[in-house]
């Protein structure tokens, strides 16, 4: 089966309507707050997308986005390959729509619509991307090239006594 590229921009309510449903690939060269974190920009990320409505009549954006990236190690600074996947569960809501919010179960996250009713569908892959990142990607410790031993700075010795600071009043009291 080929992949297609999923479209940049959606109206969540007709896709929802339609029960439409995406299968395809966005490259990464094009989610560029998402690359200004990685080494390599060259993979693809594979995205599903399912639209419907559920019982309460709300339009659902459901779907999933995994790809392979390759970030720095931040303990050896070695290139190292990482798995994202995210799963994400959104229902759109106008700008202005504050009553609407109190409504919207918790399961979903909320997604603003801009003056087309359309939402970046390229937009909300990346953002739960970027969320998917580990804040400081490190290899496991057995696959470092930076050995314990040289993370270690040497020996922290006693701490040299000090005089306690309430020997005076200590002093005074006796007196």
């Amino acid at each position: 089966m080929q992949k297609l590229k999923i479209p940049v921009t959606l109206d969540p309510v007709k896709a929802a309507q339609k029960r439409s449903s995406y299968d395809g690939i966005v490259p990464l060269s094009s989610l560029t707050r998402l690359t200004e974190s990685l080494l390599d920009q060259q993979a693809d990320v594979a995205v599903k997308v399912q639209c419907a409505t559920d019982q309460q009549g709300l339009a659902v954006l459901q779907g999933t986005a995994s790809c392979q990236v390759s970030v720095s190690c931040e303990r050896c600074g070695e290139p190292m390959t990482l798995a994202l996947n995210c799963s994400f569960a959104y229902t759109p809501v106008k700008g202005d729509d504050s009553a609407a919010l109190e409504l919207i179960p918790e399961r979903y996250d909320v997604i603003v619509r801009n003056e087309h009713g359309e939402i970046n569908l390229r937009q909300l892959v990346e953002d739960e991307l970027i969320l998917a990142l580990p804040l400081f990607p490190m290899h496991d410790e057995a696959d470092c090239a930076l050995s314990q031993a040289a993370m270690s700075f040497g020996d922290i010795g006693p701490e040299p006594e000090k005089p306690n600071p309430f020997a005076i009043l200590q002093e005074l009291k006796k007196k």
